[in-house]
C-alpha cells in the first residue's frame, strides 16, 4: 500500500535552493580571502574564489536535502502532538505563516550584523520560510480547534462535537466502504487517523488464502486510498505497550490522543464508550437515516384525494410522506389499512406505493 502521508517536497526543496545559496555566499567569501593570499593561484580551470563558490554550494545541495527534510519531519511530529486538525478555512494557516515570518524577521535580523550580507541573507531568508511553514501548519491545527471551542461556547455548551476533531477509523469502517460516500456528502470533516495496526490488520485480510477474507481485505485498502481524495488521512504508527488486541489498542489510541472514534462493530463502539471515548457509529447513523416504513409493512392511510393514473388513491403518512394506493379510488375520504408494496427515494423526498390490505 502507498504511503499515506509524507512530507511535502516543495517545502524541503525551497529550504535546499535556500541552502545552496547560503553555502554559495560561504564558499565566495571564503575564497574571496584566500586569493587575496594567493593572488595568482588557480585550482584547475577556475580560481579560488569560483571553486569555492562551487564547492560551498555543491555541499549546500548535498547536505540541505536532509536538513531540510528532518526539518519538516520535525515540524510534522510538533503538528501531530497537537492533534492535528486542517480546518476548511486556509485562512488561519495564512495568518499563522504571516505571524511566524515577522515573528523570525524580528528575532534573526541581528544577523546582518555577524557577518557580510550577501552570505547572511540566504540564512536570513531559510528562518523566515522555516518560520512561515511553522506558522502555517499549526495556525492550520489549532484554528479548527479553536473554531469548535467557540462554537460549543455559543451553544452554551463546555463539550465540543466529536465531529470536529481528528478521528481514529477502524477496520470495520474501511471494509464497509459506506464512509466514502458520508465523506463525499460533507458530513464528516477533520483529519482522518488510520492507526498501523488496522493497515496490518487489513494486509493480513488481503494476504488471505481464503477468497472471502481477501476481498475484504482488498476493499479496505482500497477504501482507505480512496478518502484521501476527500479528506486529510494519515497513517499514524502508535502501538500501546502491552496490548495485543487490534480493538483494545483503537481504545487507548483514542484515550491518548483525546480523539474520536469510527466504527461499525457495536462490541467496539459499546467498550470504548464505556472506556471514555467518544463513539461515532455508522451503524447508527444508517439506522437513523433508514426510511421509517419498508416494503411489507402494513399501515394505516387516510385518502384524501385521487391519484394522476386510473384507480389511485393519495394519502400521506405521518411524517408527510406521500402514499399512493393503487385501485383505491372508489375509498377516498375513508382512513384504510395498506400494504407498502415499494419506497422510492426521489428529489422531493420519499414516495411510497401500496395496495389495499387483505381483509
Amino acid at each position: 500500500m502507498p504511503r499515506l502521508s509524507r512530507v511535502p517536497d516543495l517545502g524541503a526543496e525551497v529550504l535546499r535552493l535556500l541552502l545552496v545559496v547560503f553555502g554559495a555566499a560561504v564558499g565566495f567569501q571564503v575564497g574571496t580571502g584566500l586569493q587575496a593570499d594567493n593572488p595568482g593561484r588557480i585550482l584547475g580551470l577556475f580560481d579560488v574564489t569560483v571553486a569555492s563558490v562551487i564547492v560551498g554550494a555543491g555541499l549546500g545541495y548535498s547536505l540541505g536535502g536532509v536538513f531540510s527534510r528532518r526539518l519538516l519531519r520535525s515540524i510534522e511530529r510538533g503538528e501531530r502532538r497537537l492533534n492535528t486538525l486542517p480546518p476548511d478555512q486556509v485562512v488561519a494557516g495564512f495568518t499563522g505563516a504571516i505571524v511566524g515570518m515577522v515573528g523570525v524577521s524580528l528575532v534573526a535580523w541581528p544577523l546582518f550584523l555577524l557577518g557580510p550580507a550577501a552570505m547572511m541573507a540566504a540564512l536570513f531568508a531559510f528562518l523566515v520560510v522555516l518560520g512561515a511553514l511553522a506558522g502555517f501548519r499549526i495556525a492550520r491545527t489549532r484554528g479548527a480547534v479553536i473554531r469548535g471551542d467557540l462554537a460549543g461556547q455559543r451553544a452554551g455548551s463546555s463539550t465540543v462535537s466529536p465531529g470536529w476533531g481528528p478521528k481514529v477509523v477502524d477496520t470495520s469502517v474501511a471494509i464497509d466502504g459506506r464512509i466514502l460516500q458520508v465523506a463525499r456528502s460533507g458530513f464528516l470533516t477533520g483529519t482522518l487517523l488510520v492507526p498501523q495496526a488496522v493497515v496490518g490488520e487489513l494486509q493480513g485480510l488481503a494476504d488471505s488464502a481464503d477468497e472471502g477474507r481477501r476481498a475484504r481485505g482488498r476493499r479496505g485498502l482500497d477504501v482507505l486510498a480512496k478518502l484521501r481524495d476527500d479528506l486529510p488521512l494519515e497513517v499514524i504508527q502508535d502501538d500501546p505497550a502491552g496490548v495485543s488486541e487490534v480493538d483494545a489498542k483503537l481504545v487507548q489510541i483514542c484515550l491518548r490522543r483525546k480523539v474520536a472514534l469510527i466504527t461499525l462493530d457495536q462490541h467496539l463502539a459499546d467498550a470504548a464508550g464505556l472506556a471514555g471515548v467518544n463513539v461515532l457509529n455508522l451503524h447508527a447513523l444508517a439506522k437513523a437515516m433508514a426510511a421509517p416504513v419498508t416494503s411489507g409493512d402494513e399501515v394505516e392511510v387516510h385518502l384524501a384525494r385521487s391519484g394522476k393514473e386510473p384507480g389511485q388513491a393519495i394519502g400521506h403518512l405521518p411524517d408527510g410522506t406521500m402514499v399512493i394506493v393503487q385501485r383505491a379510488d372508489h375509498l377516498i375520504g375513508d382512513t384504510v389499512k395498506v400494504s407498502l408494496t415499494s419506497v422510492t427515494t426521489t428529489s422531493h423526498g420519499r414516495l411510497v406505493f401500496a395496495r389495499l390490505a387483505q381483509a
